[in-house]
C-alpha cells in the first residue's frame, strides 16, 4: 500500500519513502511523531516480542534491558563502507566498494526484507531543531528498538518536518534488520539480524546517503550517530567549510565566574565520557557537559568556532562506569534508560564489571540470557546505556543553544604510558593539526592484530569515522586555520595514562584531570604560566597543582620532555604512519615533523 496520510508535503521525501516501501514490502508504514506515547508503544512491542525486559520500576523507573545476538554486539568495521565515486576519495583507511556495485548487491538484500514488519519513517534533527548548525535526516527502519533509541539520541517528530518544509534537504538513512517474517511468524524472543557476511553499513558521501542492512545494534542501526554525524557530516563539513568531529564539549567556569568551552578528541577506551561528565577536585571550579561524543563546529560572525552537540542523548559504554569513574553518568541512567547487553540481577536491576560493587545475592543472568557462571564476563565489553542528555546532573544550560558555544581550546589525547607528557600546548594551529594527526594509543596484549607495546594511530580519533581520504581531512583542518578573520581555539595534547617503569600510575586521573583543565583555561585566558620547550608550551614550575599522592618527582616526570622517546615517536610517524596517506599528506605536516626533529636535536 502507498504511504498515505503522510505528515509532510516534501515531494523528495514522499517519493523516497514510496520507493523504499515498494522495494522492502512491509506490512504497513508508520510515520514517527516523537511523542512519549510512541516511545512507550515501541518499548511495549519489544516486551511483547520477548526482546525487552522491564527492570524494577521502584529501582529504575521506565528502564528496560535488551539482549542482542552474539554476532551483533558492536560496530562492524570490516562491513562498513565508504562508497565514494572513486577509491582514491575514500582513501587507504576506509573500506571502498564501487557505489553502483554496492547498491546492486544491497537492493537484492532489501527486496522484500521488511515482509511481516512495520516500516517506520523517523524524521530527526541532529542538533537543536532549526539551529543553523543542525542537519535533518530521515531514517527508515523496521526495528522498534531503533525507533526507541532514536527518540533518545536525536530530536524526532513533527517539529523536524516543519523545519524541513516542502523543499528542504535531508539525509536519507535506510536501515533494515534483514530478517523478514513469514505469515504468522514472530521473533519469539530472538534478536532479529542477518548473518555477519550479509551485514552492510554503507555510506555514499557525494549523495549524502546511508544504507544499512543486517545489524540491529548501536551505530550500525542508529544511523544518526556515527554514520550521519561523522562519516557523512565530515564530507559535508569539508565541502561547506566547517568541522564535524569525534569530540566531547565541556563548559569550564572558574571561581570568578569566567567561562571557557573546550572540545576534546580521544580514541576509544581513553576516558572520553568520564572527562565529559567530570566532577572537578579543584575548589571553586565547575565543569559542565555540553556533549560527550560529537561536536559540529562552524565559524560565527565574530570569527570564533561555535559548537553544537548534534546528539540528544548518551549512548555510553557501561562496563567500567561507576560512581568513582563517572558519578554523573550513574545518576543519568537511574531512569528512562535502555540498557543493552548488561547483566540482570535477581532483583531485576542491572550489573556489569567495574560498576563498583558486587552483584546482589541470587541468580545473575548474563548478557547472553544464561545463568552467570562467574567464568566469563556477565556484561559484554561493549554493553551500552541509552539515556537522555537532559537527565545528566552536570548538563550545561547552553547545551541546546541553537547558536552553539564558542570553543576556546581543543584537546587531543591517547593512552600512552610513556613519552607524551601530561599536557603540552601546540605552538600554532598548524602544529596543533600535526599533534592531532599523530594521536595514538599503545596497544595491550588483548589486541590480536598488533604487537603489545606498539602504538595504534588514530588521527583526531577519527580513523573509523572520517567519510573521505584522511590526507584531504588533514588539509581541510589546515585550511580552517587560514580562514580570514578567524579567532582560532588553542590546541593542546594531554595524556592521563603515564606509568612508571614498574607499572605504577603517575597521575590519578578522573576528577584530578580538572587540574590540567585549569591550566588550559588559564592559557586561554592569558593568565597561565608556561615555558617554551621543543615540543610546545608546558606548565611552568608551580603552574600545575599536584594532587595528593603525586610527588614532586612524579610531577617532574609527567612534565618532562623525553627527547629519546620523542625521537622514537618521530621515527614511527615518519616510517609507518605518514606514508599511508601518500601524496595527499600535506607538506605542512612533513614540515612540522622535520621542525620537531630539529628542535629536539
Amino acid at each position: 500500500m502507498p504511504a498515505t496520510n503522510a505528515p509532510t508535503t516534501n515531494s523528495q521525501l514522499l517519493n523516497w519513502v514510496e520507493e523504499i516501501r515498494a522495494m522492502t514490502a512491509p506490512d504497513r508504514v508508520q510515520w514517527c511523531d516523537g511523542s512519549a506515547d510512541e516511545y512507550a508503544a515501541m518499548i511495549q512491542l519489544a516486551v511483547d516480542a520477548g526482546l525487552a525486559i522491564q527492570l524494577d520500576p521502584a529501582k529504575r523507573p521506565n528502564c528496560y534491558l535488551f539482549r542482542s545476538d552474539p554476532s551483533d554486539v558492536a560496530r562492524v568495521e570490516n562491513r562498513t563502507y565508504i562508497a565514494s565515486r572513486t577509491a582514491d576519495d575514500a582513501g587507504p583507511t576506509n573500506n571502498w566498494i564501487d557505489p553502483e556495485a554496492l547498491k546492486s548487491t544491497m537492493r537484492g538484500l532489501y527486496k522484500g526484507c521488511m515482509a511481516g514488519r512495520t516500516m517506520y519513517v523517523i524524521p530527526f534533527s541532529m542538533g537543536p531543531v532549526g539551529s543553523p548548525i543542525a542537519k535533518i535526516g530521515v531514517e527508515i527502519t523496521d526495528s522498534p528498538y531503533v525507533v526507541a533509541n532514536m527518540h533518545t539520541m536525536t530530536r524526532v517528530g513533527s517539529k523536524v518536518l516543519e523545519v524541513l518544509g516542502a523543499d528542504g534537504a535531508f539525509v536519507p538513512c535506510l536501515h533494515s534488520v534483514g530478517k523478514p517474517l513469514a505469515p504468522g511468524e514472530a521473533d519469539n524472543g530472538v534478536w532479529p539480524c542477518a548473518p555477519l557476511d550479509s551485514k552492510y553499513i554503507s555510506h555514499f558521501p557525494e549523495e549524502r546517503t546511508i544504507w544499512a542492512y543486517g545489524s540491529g545494534y548501536g551505530g550500525n542501526a542508529l544511523l544518526g550517530k556515527k554514520c550521519l554525524a561523522l562519516r557523512i557530516a565530515s564530507a559535508q563539513a569539508r565541502d561547506e567549510g566547517w568541522l564535524a568531529e569525534h569530540m566531547l564539549i565541556l563548559k569550564l567556569t572558574n571561581p570568578q565566574g569566567r567561562v571557557h568551552f573546550v572540545a576534546a578528541a580521544f580514541p576509544s577506551a581513553c576516558g572520553k565520557t568520564n572527562l565529559a561528565m567530570l566532577v572537578p577536585t579543584v575548589p571553586g571550579w565547575t565543569v559542565q557537559t555540553v556533549g560527550d561524543d560529537i561536536a559540529w563546529m562552524k565559524f560565527g560572525a565574530d570569527g570564533r568556532l561555535y559548537a553544537i552537540n548534534p546528539e540528544h542523548g548518551f549512548f555510553g559504554v557501561a562496563p567500567g562506569t561507576s560512581s568513582k569513574s563517572n558519578p554523573n553518568a550513574m545518576k543519568t541512567i537511574e531512569r528512562n534508560t535502555i540498557f543493552t547487553n548488561v547483566a540482570l540481577t535477581a532483583d531485576r536491576d542491572i550489573w556489569w564489571e567495574g560498576i563498583g560493587y558486587d552483584p546482589p545475592a541470587g541468580e545473575v543472568v548474563d548478557w547472553k540470557g544464561k545463568s552467570w557462571d562467574r567464568k566469563e564476563v556477565a556484561a559484554h565489553a561493549n554493553a551500552r546505556f541509552t539515556a537522555p542528555a537532559s537527565q545528566c546532573p552536570a548538563i550545561a544550560p547552553e547545551w541546546e543553544d541553537p547558536a552553539g558555544v564558542p570553543i576556546s581550546a581543543i584537546l587531543f589525547g591517547g593512552r600512552r604510558p610513556g613519552t607524551i607528557p601530561l599536557v603540552h600546548q601546540a605552538r600554532s594551529w598548524q602544529h596543533g593539526v600535526f599533534l592531532g594527526s599523530i594521536v595514538g594509543s599503545e596497544v595491550t596484549a588483548a589486541a590480536l592484530d598488533l604487537q603489545a607495546g606498539t602504538v595504534r594511530r588514530d588521527p583526531f580519533a577519527m580513523l573509523p569515522f572520517c567519510g573521505y581520504h584522511m590526507g584531504d581531512y588533514f588539509a581541510h583542518w589546515l585550511r580552517i586555520g587560514e580562514t580570514p578573520g578567524a579567532k582560532l581555539p588553542k590546541i593542546f595534547m594531554v595524556n592521563w595514562f603515564r606509568k612508571t617503569a614498574d607499572g605504577r600510575w603517575l597521575w590519578p586521573g578522573y576528577g584530578e584531570n580538572s587540574r590540567v583543565l585549569k591550566w588550559v583555561f588559564e592559557q586561554c585566558d592569558g593568565t597561565g604560566q608556561a615555558v617554551q620547550t621543543p615540543i610546545g608550551n608546558m606548565p611552568a614550575p608551580g603552574a600545575l597543582d599536584a594532587p595528593a599522592g603525586v610527588s614532586a618527582d612524579d610531577l617532574a616526570e609527567l612534565l618532562k620532555v623525553d627527547r629519546e622517546g620523542w625521537q622514537r615517536e618521530i621515527a614511527d610517524v615518519r616510517e609507518k604512519h605518514y606514508p599511508k596517506f601518500g601524496a595527499k599528506l600535506p607538506k605542512a605536516l612533513w614540515d612540522e615533523l622535520d621542525g620537531l626533529q630539529a628542535r629536539l636535536a
